[in-house]
């Protein structure tokens, strides 16, 4: 088994998340006293948002890494100590619908409030957004791209598909223009590359010197069943429905043909979603013919609603 945290080669860190070893108690990794709670409040302000969601729990160990990181540099910079380069450049590997983008956007808050970066904003892009039509053209879109990012944070989704047409594509241009936006805006920029676990290895492959310029690379399991169905709840409840329970065990049932059918990139929370609001508008169908608009038929969504057959494909 992978450790949650290990150095790489080249002082590269890899975490792992929802890890069995990391279910211990975050408290007990790092305890503050109430006048040290005053000081780390961005931290504490940072794990709120996290407790809010569904799963990630174990992402709290890695924002305190990130953060105490961070700190102590801060502290050893005050005593006149050397004080190691700070490349933040992250991959993140996992499915659709794993956390990714929800993460980028708080490291993104958490830089910010740390004054690593000036903005804190995420600048979420992919392939079609930096590759051009004609030579010289992806290198100006990818430049535009990385000017509106300085300050924050580069997110490319899907970024294995920039190696996509090999040597000829206009991708590898991209690339290569990002790569010296690394270096040149290092001290207000960050760059995280994300996307299936396997075609992001292949990608890496390709480029002998991309993987030494990304430090920190995050690997995002898939979601347990019992961790999408609690999220099937949060978006039932948030949209102010109910959900049965008899329709609830056969979204369940779905879950587990479809993680048996498709152990291969899992769309997660992204399904979730999708199924959900079908659910919706197929209960507003189902209410409109039978005429019921009282109001416990306008909240209660049944099995009927969830439009999914017994080989765990989704209905219209």
């Amino acid at each position: 088994m992978e450790k949650p945290l290990s150095l790489k080669s080249r002082g590269q860190i890899n975490i792992v998340l929802n890890q069995k070893e990391l279910k211990q108690s975050n408290e007990s990794a790092i305890g503050f006293s109430e006048t040290d709670r005053e000081k780390h409040y961005i931290l504490e302000k940072i794990e709120k948002e996290l407790e809010e969601l569904v799963g990630l729990k174990e992402m709290k160990r890695f924002i305190k890494e990130i953060y105490a990181w961070l700190y102590i540099n801060k502290c050893r910079k005050e005593q006149g100590l050397k004080v190691g380069n700070q490349v933040l450049h992250m991959i993140f590997k996992g499915n659709p619908g794993t956390g990714k983008t929800t993460v980028a956007r708080l490291l993104a808050k958490l830089f910010k409030e740390m004054e690593v970066l000036s903005k804190g904003h995420l600048h979420e892009v992919e392939r079609a957004d930096l590759v051009g039509e004609y030579i010289g053209h992806t290198a100006q879109k990818t430049r535009d791209l990385v000017k509106k990012a300085v300050g924050g944070i580069l997110f490319i989704d899907e970024a294995y598909s920039l190696a996509r047409g090999g040597e000829k594509d206009f991708g590898k241009e991209a690339i290569d223009t990002l790569v010296k936006a690394m270096e040149d805006q290092q001290h207000d920029f960050v760059l995280i590359l994300a996307g299936y676990s396997r075609e992001m290895d292949h990608f890496l492959s390709l480029n002998p010197g991309l993987p030494s310029r990304f430090p920190i690379t995050v690997k995002f399991p898939d979601y347990t069943n019992d961790e999408l169905i609690e999220i099937a709840r949060k978006m039932v409840k948030d949209r102010e429905y109910e959900i049965e329970r008899e329709a609830e065990l056969k979204l369940r049932g779905y879950l587990q043909s479809l993680k048996a059918e498709r152990s291969f990139n899992f769309s997660n929370g992204r399904l979730i979603r999708n199924v959900v609001e079908k659910a919706v508008r197929a209960q507003a169908v189902r209410l409109l013919y039978q005429g019921k608009y009282d109001r416990k038929a306008l909240l209660t969504l049944t099995k009927d609603d969830f439009k999914v057959d017994k080989n765990g494909e989704e209905g219209i």
